[in-house]
């Protein structure tokens, strides 16, 4: 089998002619690639459901809008919390936390039936059958294991946070908030994920749909998530810059 370079820590931007709803100028942060597949959670698909309707502890420590965001069509009643922690703290007395994948089950079966409600942010139903990248992986109890064990092996962070890449990482949502209140430079709350079996993420990419760029901690934490697909590639030293002033509706181009 080909040798799998590691996208872990990078945006996936869906390219225009990407034009599943669920992946409709999406801003995917991968938190796990490899050979046996990839799991990331869109950052720009808002709900209006509050964080605190369903995760009032960690409500006081999420930033504007303080909503929950649909990270993908894939087990829409899991919540994870990504966060960013500035460099330079250390691992408290006792390590890192122990156990499966940092996130929480959400209260009352997750978010509304369909996903995002009517009038909501775009991407909330899956379509018959998933679109593309959406299927859960066959390893996907093997994945979320994986990434909970390789994000905290190094150790370097404060309890309850396992670092993903860079600033960036994964919150237990079933520990104490107060844990983390002094350390967390933003918080935000994903309800489901995206998910692609061994290869798919590279067939997608091979068949052009999705740009690959670095992350910025802002990224996970924008106030603006509307905006992030054009910022996101507006700050790129190429051609991809001139993508975001790519008209939402391609007939107008």
């Amino acid at each position: 089998m080909t040798e799998v370079s590691s996208l872990t820590g990078r945006l996936l931007v869906a390219t225009p002619v990407l034009a599943d709803p669920n992946f409709d100028r999406a801003v995917v942060l991968l938190l796990d690639h490899d050979e046996k597949g990839s799991l990331g959670v869109v950052l720009n698909r808002p709900t209006p459901v509050d964080v605190g309707d369903i995760l009032e502890p960690w409500a006081q420590l999420t930033g504007e809008p303080n909503v929950v965001f649909q990270g993908g069509p894939v087990s829409l009643d899991a919540a994870l919390g990504v966060a960013v922690v500035p460099t330079g703290h250390a691992v408290p007395d006792g390590g890192p936390a122990e156990g499966g994948l940092p996130g929480s089950g959400l209260p009352g079966g997750g978010l509304p039936e369909g996903g995002v409600p009517e009038g909501g942010a775009p991407g909330g139903a899956v379509p018959e059958g998933g679109p593309p990248g959406a299927d859960a992986p066959s390893a996907e109890d093997e994945l979320l294991d994986g990434l909970a064990e390789e994000s905290g092996a190094d150790g370097d962070g404060p309890l309850g946070w396992r670092r993903v890449h860079g600033a960036i990482g994964l919150v237990d949502l079933e520990a104490p908030p107060e844990l983390l209140a002094a350390e967390l430079g933003s918080l935000r709350i994903f309800a489901g994920y995206a998910g692609w079996g061994p290869g798919q993420l590279e067939d997608e990419l091979s068949e052009g749909a999705w740009y690959v760029v670095e992350s910025e901690p802002g990224d996970v934490s924008s106030p603006a998530p509307e905006g992030l697909w054009r910022a996101v590639l507006r700050r790129q030293r190429s051609e991809l810059a001139l993508v975001a002033t790519y008209p939402d509706d391609p007939s107008l181009n």
